[in-house]
C-alpha cells in the first residue's frame, strides 16, 4: 500500500475520533495549512528582502514564542527547558539587532557625504 492510500485512510479515521467533532478537525487542518503557508512565504520574503540570517533569527524567536502561547492557551507547564530556550533565542535576537545597529552607525560615520544639494550661488556652481 502506498503512503497516499494510507494517509487517505488515516485522515478520516482521525477526524471521526477527534474530540471536538469531524467538522472542526477539518477546519483545524485547513487553517493549519494556511498559517504554515503564510509563515513560510514570510520567511522566504525576509530572505529575499533582507538576509537568510535574519530569517533564521526570526524563526528562532518564533519557536519559543509558540511555547509561550501553548502555556497561555493550552495551560501547559512552563518548564526550565522552555525558559532556557526562550532566553537563548531572545539573547540571539537582541544581539543580532544590536550588531546591525552598530554596523549601520559605523557605515554612516565612515561614508562621506556624496550627495550635496546644488547651490543657487552662481559663484559656487563654477
Amino acid at each position: 500500500m502506498s503512503l497516499t492510500v494510507c494517509l487517505l485512510q488515516a485522515i478520516p479515521r482521525e477526524a471521526r475520533n477527534y474530540e471536538l467533532g469531524e467538522v472542526k478537525y477539518y477546519v483545524v487542518m485547513v487553517w493549519s495549512a494556511i498559517i504554515w503557508q503564510c509563515f513560510f512565504l514570510g520567511a522566504i520574503g525576509v530572505i529575499f528582502c533582507a538576509s537568510s540570517l535574519l530569517s533564521g533569527i526570526i524563526i528562532t524567536v518564533l519557536l519559543p514564542a509558540t511555547e509561550i502561547l501553548a502555556v497561555i492557551f493550552f495551560q501547559e507547564k512552563f518548564q526550565v527547558e522552555k525558559g532556557v530556550a526562550l532566553g537563548l533565542s531572545l539573547w540571539g535576537f537582541v544581539s543580532y539587532f544590536y550588531g546591525e545597529m552598530k554596523e549601520n552607525k559605523k557605515r554612516k560615520l565612515a561614508a562621506p557625504e556624496t550627495l550635496m544639494a546644488p547651490s543657487n550661488n552662481p559663484v559656487g556652481n563654477v
